[in-house]
């Protein structure tokens, strides 16, 4: 773990890892060395690079508790949540302060396929519940889709009991502010996307998605190119799409992405990510104490087992400018939108960044005459 925490080499103050995560150390070494040897030629260096696919989707799979070949690599979460959502035949029941990465998803696929119906949910907390989910469901309901770690609350899914409720129908998952960093019960989703340019630090263009069984026999591969059919296409022929999951893909991954990711994926697994967690939500519980120091309410849950690294302030919408000023003059890298600011840390987020916040928000608290 002091390994881990002592490779964030980031300046202090940094805190927008739901936004992008500044590479890690070992994955700009990754992607060197990967460009040295794809500058030479030599089809052995090239084929070196090519073996960075597999062995990101088998930790992947390994993180999930599935098979590595249920695994297909994604150039963004986005891309594996729209490839899931295309797939839906029936209703999808979702929150609508989901993610965009969600409800513009569901929201083209009503529209292109008029087979997908959108099924709003507003939650009094702004964010799905078991509970709430339960009174929403309908017999039309044929998926629920969910972010694992809500990107304006940073409230947790408890998976497991999603899946108690929804029974039978599909889970798909957003796990893009959770992968690598909070433990979930992935078995008891169908889909599971996500990427690596958050907590992971490996940068863009390192998306993943897992099909369970349940997934497989029930999603219809609607944006399946030329590395998802059943056979190599020929020019009098175009063949049907393979079987869920490489049905689900458009062209061969990048490989260069995927040894990123494995590379950020390994750092995770090295350390375990029950001590990643047991630090990422110290570090939120340190902001939410400062928070509560001075008077600003929050959208995120106090309960450890509910929030990962986001925290979200709510100073009142005609504040928020000046808690977002006040935090940018001392130095503070953060979310603003919808009149809440968003703080987002991690395991290397240090005592500095946290006095740099306390500055910003006693400065806040002084020119608001609290």
């Amino acid at each position: 773990m002091e390994e881990y925490r002592a490779s964030f080499d980031l300046e202090p103050g940094y805190l927008d890892w739901a936004v992008f995560g500044p590479l890690s150390d070992a994955v700009r070494q990754e992607a060197l060395a990967d460009v040295e040897l794809l500058g030479t030629g030599r089809r052995a260096g090239m084929e070196l690079v090519r073996e960075h696919a597999a062995a990101a989707s088998a930790l992947v799979a390994e993180m999930v508790g599935g098979r590595e070949d249920a695994v297909v690599l994604q150039p963004s979460t986005t891309d594996g949540l729209m490839q899931a959502v295309f797939g839906v035949t029936g209703g999808i029941l979702l929150s609508r302060t989901e993610t965009p990465a969600l409800t513009v998803a569901v929201t083209r696929a009503a529209e292109a396929l008029h087979v997908v119906d959108p099924q709003w949910v507003d939650p009094p907390a702004g964010y799905l519940t078991p509970e709430v989910v339960r009174d929403a469901l309908t017999p039309a309901t044929r998926a629920v889709a969910v972010s694992l770690v809500d990107h304006r609350t940073g409230y947790r899914a408890d998976l497991s009991a999603l899946r108690e409720v929804i029974g039978e129908r599909l889970l798909i998952v957003d796990a893009v502010h959770a992968f690598g960093v909070v433990q979930a019960d992935y078995a008891a989703a169908d889909v599971v996307c996500g990427a690596g340019h958050t907590w992971l630090r490996a940068g863009r263009g390192t998306g993943f998605a897992w099909f369970g069984d349940r997934a497989r026999d029930e999603l219809t591969p609607v944006f399946s190119g030329r590395a998802g059919t059943v056979r190599e296409p020929t020019t009098d022929s175009v063949p049907a799409a393979a079987a869920a999951p490489r049905g689900f893909t458009v062209s061969a991954p990048d490989q260069m992405a995927a040894a990123r990711l494995a590379a950020g994926l390994r750092e995770a697994q090295q350390v375990g990510v029950p001590l990643i967690e047991e630090a990422l939500v110290a570090r939120t519980g340190e902001l939410l104490q400062l928070a509560d120091r001075h008077g600003l309410a929050t959208l995120t849950p106090r309960d450890a087992g509910r929030r990962a690294g986001i925290v979200t302030l709510v100073p009142g919408a005609d504040a928020t400018g000046a808690l977002a000023a006040s935090l940018v003059n001392h130095g503070v890298t953060c979310t603003t939108r919808a009149g809440a600011v968003r703080v987002s840390a991690h395991v290397g987020t240090g005592a500095e960044t946290l006095g740099m916040v306390e500055g910003a928000l006693a400065s806040f608290s002084q020119l608001r005459g609290w």
